[in-house]
């Protein structure tokens, strides 16, 4: 969208013009010129940052097409600006399918990742060198764009980059998301187009200073707020959160037998978008030749990343010729032609002021340090774990100390080291507990173990825990019921362990701030449908230490009822897949606590299913006899629908690594199973496209 000096004058003659009091749009090419106007003025201030009117005066040309598209709704088209906004609630998001998988970058950290790239790609192409197109790594939240015929058609999340959610109504509510766009000038008729959608600095702190005026909690960072506010089920409070969205990359497209044609490089693409009035990063990126280039300017870019209006982690480095990308090709996980450069972690300096200790659902008393307030890349930090008693001994941690934080991955905060030598001498000794910090009941450590822990069965701190473990999505998955919820019913007493889930009172919750009646049937159809989930989820819910969804999995298949468990002994249970003693000493005590049989007890006597259902799968299935393991991100389909896939055809999930294992499949970002399969060569490494074609093969 190209706006020229005659383009500029134009517009604002007919702007002035629509702003004379007595003007109104009586004729439909009246009301087309209208939206013209507004559009021309939605790009300079969303896009180009530089408005030409004042937003009372947008505002006065908003609400006289409004009234015009009122009285004539026949004149309304779906590309006018009065379309962003939605017309009620969103009770649910559709998921639906990307025309082309959104697959996640490999990561580079230094100039030597970038070099062994470089080498890979130069071998791939043939080319001594080659060109490349930088650009930032934008920190918010990935989401895709279609648009047919040029009008904007459907608008999805990344999810599990096969499939996301159906978010179009509320990316309407951005403004630098064209309702329309001259594709047709370029000869495209469909095309898929990569982004994200973020909230700069400003727009963050002026929303979280209004949430703090209302007394509310503030946002945690702007790429929560982002990611959450696509979300949101009402539209209206969407545009509340003045997000933005950067478009930069074309992923698939259909042509017309006219127009100029597609351009046949990257960089040629973004220029394509901000004509078409994108906000694509044609004014950050830098097309470069030779990867000594790149490096240099990745060196650069990452001492001027404060200065941006908006967060980034890092650059993505792409092959600029679009033929040499399609050359390349992809791996399962990756694309071939790209690469991110992560920047290093965030660092600064605080003091530790305070130290409080934690009780997790296991019993395990975590110190969490409080410190004196600081920000890191976009987030405020001002408490930190740090996990054990030997940990604040290694790192010699005092209270009073000025610390070096730093968040790991610019995600996770921890304490890199204290400073020592700038003790002035009021700095006083951490001193962890001898009893628990909630119930005062004395704390033991296991041999062996760094962690301390509560062994009260009924520890307030550790009931709440097991509530939240137990209604979450891997373990009973009582939708509708997450953590904050059982929190406020735990402090209202309206709930004190888990068989009150299936016993809440909800006449009392009805009274209830946030509760209407159809949160409450939600409730009720969940918790019912709870009931009927098989036995190993109940295990897993148990949060019995060291059992794992796999692993229960295995305990589900041993018996045919959950108190099976209360005689089996530590050897029997070790003659298991995977189950060493102190996993099968774990389950003995768990199963010896009367207190624990009398909960299950309660929970069969109120419906659910404690025990095993008969196995579905004929023996004859194509894996029978087989185990797999996964490791690392499946980017075709979700881990527990790829296990629950292996076990419909009679194989087994093993738990770790090792010679009982027939094949691990490899997902992104696979760690040390990996390393240990490769050297048992009776395993068969198989990648996820790999696994699918076994999976279907007859």
């Amino acid at each position: 969208m190209t706006d020229s000096a005659s383009h500029i004058l134009q517009m604002q003659t007919s702007t002035n013009h629509w702003l004379q009091p007595e003007k109104q749009a009586t004729q439909p090419a009246e009301a087309e010129e209208l939206r013209q106007v507004l559009r021309f003025h939605e790009h300079r201030y969303y896009v180009l940052n530089e408005p030409l009117v004042a937003d009372a005066e947008y505002d006065q040309l908003y609400k006289k097409l409004e009234a015009a598209e009122k009285l004539h709704p026949d004149w309304v088209t779906p590309a006018s600006p009065t379309q962003r906004v939605g017309s009620g609630l969103n009770a649910s998001f559709a998921t639906v399918t990307h025309l082309v998988p959104m697959l996640s970058l490999e990561n580079s950290y230094d100039a030597e990742d970038l070099n062994d790239w470089d080498r890979k790609a130069r071998e791939l192409t043939g080319l001594s060198e080659i060109e490349y197109c930088i650009e930032p790594k934008f920190d918010g939240a990935s989401i895709s764009v279609i648009y047919e015929h040029g009008l904007l058609t459907r608008s999805a999340t990344r999810g599990d980059g096969v499939q996301g959610d159906d978010i179009t109504t509320n990316s309407k509510q951005i403004r630098n998301i064209p309702l329309s766009a001259g594709f047709q000038n370029f000869g495209i008729d469909t095309i898929e187009i990569r982004g994200e959608v973020l909230m700069s600095k400003q727009s963050f702190a002026a929303y979280n200073a209004g949430l703090t005026e209302e007394g509310l909690p503030p946002l945690a960072n702007p790429r929560n707020a982002a990611a959450g506010s696509l979300r949101l089920k009402d539209p209206s409070e969407v545009q509340k959160r003045k997000l933005e969205a950067f478009l930069y990359h074309v992923s698939y497209t259909t042509s017309t037998a006219s127009g100029a044609g597609i351009p046949g490089t990257h960089s040629g693409m973004l220029q394509m978008l901000w004509d078409c009035g994108f906000r694509s990063p044609v004014q950050e990126m830098k097309v470069v030749k030779g990867i000594a280039a790149v490096a240099e300017h990745c060196a650069w870019f990452e001492s001027q990343r404060d200065a941006l209006p908006y967060e980034i982690d890092g650059l993505v480095i792409k092959v600029n010729d679009l033929a040499l990308q399609e050359k390349m090709g992809m791996t399962t996980h990756h694309p071939r032609w790209a690469i991110a450069y992560k920047f290093k972690a965030r660092q600064a300096t605080t003091v530790l002021r305070d130290v409080e200790f934690q009780v997790g659902r296991t019993g395990a008393v975590t110190p969490v340090a409080k410190l004196q307030p600081v920000p890191i890349g976009g987030v405020t930090v001002s408490s930190i774990s740090i996990h054990n008693e030997e940990y604040i001994r290694e790192k010699q941690l005092m209270i009073g100390d000025t610390v070096l934080i730093e968040r790991a991955g610019d995600v996770i905060p921890q304490i890199v080291k204290s400073q020592p030598e700038l003790r002035n001498g009021t700095e006083r000794a951490i001193l962890f507990p001898t009893t628990c910090p909630v119930c005062e009941a004395g704390l033991y450590k296991e041999e062996g173990e760094a962690v301390w822990r509560c062994i009260n069965v009924e520890c307030p701190a550790q009931a709440v825990e097991r509530i939240i473990h137990f209604v979450s999505k891997d373990a009973m998955d009582i939708r509708s019921f997450g953590e904050q919820q059982v929190r406020r019913f735990y402090e209202m007493g309206l709930l004190n362990d888990i068989p009150g889930l299936y016993q809440l009172d909800f006449e009392k919750i009805g009274t209830l701030e946030g509760f209407g009646k159809k949160s409450i049937s939600n409730l009720e159809a969940s918790l019912l449908q709870s009931k009927q989930q098989p036995l190993h989820r109940i295990i897993y819910g148990l949060g019995i230490r060291h059992v794992g969804e796999t692993m229960a999995k295995t305990l589900a298949r041993a018996v045919t009822h959950v108190f099976d468990f209360k005689n089996k002994t530590v050897e029997e249970l070790m003659q298991l897949e995977d189950i060493g003693p102190k996993v099968a000493n774990s389950i003995v005590n768990f199963f010896a606590n009367e207190k624990n049989i009398e909960m299950l007890q309660q929970l069969e006597s109120l419906g659910l299913n404690l025990q095993q259902a008969e196995q579905s799968i004929a023996a004859g299935g194509s894996f029978s006899g087989k185990t797999f393991l996964f490791t690392g991100t499946l980017t075709r389909m979700k881990r527990q629908a790829a296990e629950a896939k292996v076990e419909e055809q009679g194989g087994q999930i093993l738990g770790g690594v090792s010679s009982k294992l027939n094949y691990l499949v490899v997902g992104e970002d696979a760690g040390s199973k990996l390393e240990k399969a490769k050297k048992i060569a009776s395993i068969v490494i198989l990648s996820e496209e790999e696994f699918l074609k076994l999976l279907t093969h007859d």
